[in-house]
């Protein structure tokens, strides 16, 4: 089973060190992939380099970094750099962003956001398979009179999308490699998300994307704790129209109701709910809210499922 973890480090005295350390102990317990967020702190392509390059094998990604406030050529030159970094073990997540972000933040109207994406996956591809992009839309321009590749990175940058609503699906399943649904439960992954990508990529002749869903997940014996602290961390998507709209999919009234708090039993059966739904990849998220010690038992068991044989007659997309 593949299965991966989010890595946040609140509180830490220096977050590349406290990530590092993160990553180590989940590497050795066996967890395959560590993903790293971007707001407005650390880099996290640079954060994913590092750590990547400090545990060897461990597979890392960025989830997701706003299209809005970057251009193709300076993400390609970052994605590029983290994939030379690590030998190939980095994985490029992007997003929509929201309208809060965006306009609070970078001072940027949040118009057209569907539109931006498509030429910044047109823009993008182009620079991370080619090293050169000629491309002049109606909202991006990136061209390279100088070459754009990064020696160590020409096999390219997979490219991942968090999309969940139709067009954004559409568009991802068109133009990127997966998808990294987050807050979507296995309701709406099997009934929405999961056929619509699968629909738009074989319409474009691309092989069926990756659905690499983020859970929020937490190992620990005191449920009832750790679900009022995660439903204040999770109220913020709650405001999100687009989280909002997959949260009404999924039959949840709150973010939170589908975070999964439990024990090893538990937690491990919601994670196989999210494979039989269509999720190739499990991520969990929010680890780290219940302390240190629940933190390194949800290693171990990510570790276990990743050990585990896939059961017969499984429908996820690896064994379709």
């Amino acid at each position: 089973m593949t299965v991966g973890v989010a890595l946040n480090t609140p509180g830490a005295a220096n977050q590349v060190d406290a990530s590092v350390l993160q990553a180590r102990q989940a590497a050795a317990a066996g967890v395959r992939s560590a993903w790293f967020g971007q707001t407005f702190g650390a880099d996290s392509p640079q954060l994913a380099a590092i750590v990547g390059r400090e545990v060897p094998g461990l597979q890392v990604g960025t989830s997701a970094i706003p299209v809005f406030g970057r251009h193709p050529l300076l993400v390609s030159s970052q994605a590029q750099t983290a994939q030379a970094a690590t030998h190939g073990r980095y994985h490029l997540g992007l997003a929509l962003g929201t309208k809060l972000l965006t306009e609070g933040g970078f001072g940027l109207p949040f118009e057209r956001p569907v539109a931006r994406l498509r030429e910044f996956l047109t823009a993008l591809r182009q620079l991370t398979e080619t090293g050169e992009a000629d491309f002049h839309g109606e909202l991006l321009t990136a061209a390279t009179p100088v070459p754009a590749r990064v020696p160590g990175a020409e096999d390219g940058v997979p490219v991942l999308v968090a999309a969940m609503g139709p067009q954004a699906l559409r568009v991802s399943g068109e133009l990127a490699d997966g998808i990294l649904p987050y807050l979507a439960g296995p309701r709406a992954l099997e009934r929405d998300i999961v056929p619509a990508v699968d629909a738009a990529a074989k319409a474009a002749g691309r092989p069926a994307p990756r659905i690499v869903a983020l859970v929020p997940g937490v190992v620990t014996d005191d449920v009832d704790s750790v679900r009022e602290t995660a439903t204040e961390q999770l109220a913020f998507y709650e405001q999100i129209p687009s989280y909002a709209r997959v949260l009404e999919l999924s039959g949840a009234r709150r973010a939170a109701d589908l975070a999964v708090i439990g024990d090893e039993k538990t937690v491990a059966a919601e994670v196989r709910r999210y494979r039989d739904a269509g999720a190739t990849e499990v991520v969990l998220t929010g680890t780290e809210i219940a302390g240190d010690a629940s933190r390194l038992r949800i290693y171990a068991l990510l570790g276990e499922l990743a050990a585990a044989p896939a059961p017969s007659g499984t429908t996820t997309k690896e064994h379709r």
